[in-house]
């Protein structure tokens, strides 16, 4: 997605996309980082966040889940915080029957600056970190972890996710167009390989009417680290099959998350 900051439209190109992935056997579907909404400040995030099981990005979340019957994992949505200042930058998912099943708030805040383009970033100027990492438990997919963005360059996360069963993770993202030209594709792969696991990493990719540029790139990435499905930039989807199998025998046979000699 390329979204924009009028939500009710972000919601109608989600709907368009999720039934799209539907249509073609997605049983799983992963919506990108702020899917929702891509303000023109910060601020607007704040204005716009809900009440945790209220509101119409929530409604959006569990009706379409439940007309599809699919897991949906709803990128980032901002929800309350303790200061009102600020919210959570969370990631809600639901079931096939719209029941939410697991919130996983960011934990990694993107508080850097850009030095070529001169771009500079605070996001914990109007969102407040998460504290946990988080795995859910589904029938199909076994045990799935979530990480947003940014919590791609903190690996110590994903063996915390790794440590608690994940055998798919889920990353919707938002990278920017500098850092993703240089970091995304590295980044995403060398989580799927060192943790033999599925990534499904869902992008924002294309130009914002904030006049942020984001670089797009969703993949699907299996534990051996091949790229699946990509779509490099704009509107629309990447599909590929979860097998299970394949990774427990990986898992057999290159054993390297047994032969780790330091944990944290």
């Amino acid at each position: 997605m390329a979204s924009g900051p009028n939500v009710g439209a972000n919601l109608g190109e989600a709907d368009k996309l999720i039934g799209r992935a539907a249509a073609q056997g997605a049983k799983l579907v992963v919506l990108p980082e702020n899917f929702a909404l891509m303000g023109l400040s910060e601020n607007d995030k704040v204005k716009a966040r809900e009440a945790e099981g209220r509101g119409p990005i929530q409604e959006f979340l569990a009706q379409t889940a439940a007309r599809h019957g699919i897991w949906l994992v709803g990128g980032t949505l901002p929800l309350e915080s303790e200061n009102p200042q600020k919210v959570r930058a969370a990631c809600l998912v639901y079931d096939p029957a719209g029941n939410q099943v697991a919130r996983y708030d960011k934990m990694h805040l993107f508080d850097v600056t850009v030095e070529s383009s001169g771009e500079v970033y605070a996001e914990s100027s109007t969102i407040e970190p998460g504290d946990d990492p988080v795995v859910f438990d589904t029938a199909p997919f076994g045990k799935i972890g979530l990480a947003v963005c940014y919590d791609l360059r903190f690996p110590e996360l994903f063996r915390g996710l790794l440590d608690r069963g994940a055998e798919l993770i889920a990353v919707p993202s938002a990278f920017t167009a500098v850092t993703g030209r240089a970091h995304w594709e590295t980044l995403v792969r060398a989580r799927a390989i060192e943790n033999l696991c599925y990534v499904v990493a869902a992008a924002q990719g294309g130009y914002h009417i904030n006049g942020r540029e984001t670089h797009g790139d969703s993949m699907i990435i299996d534990p051996w680290g091949t790229v699946l499905d990509r779509l490099s930039r704009g509107s629309g989807v990447v599909v590929a099959d979860f097998d299970r199998a394949r990774t427990a025998s990986i898992r057999h046979n290159f054993p390297t998350v047994k032969h780790r000699r330091i944990t944290c």
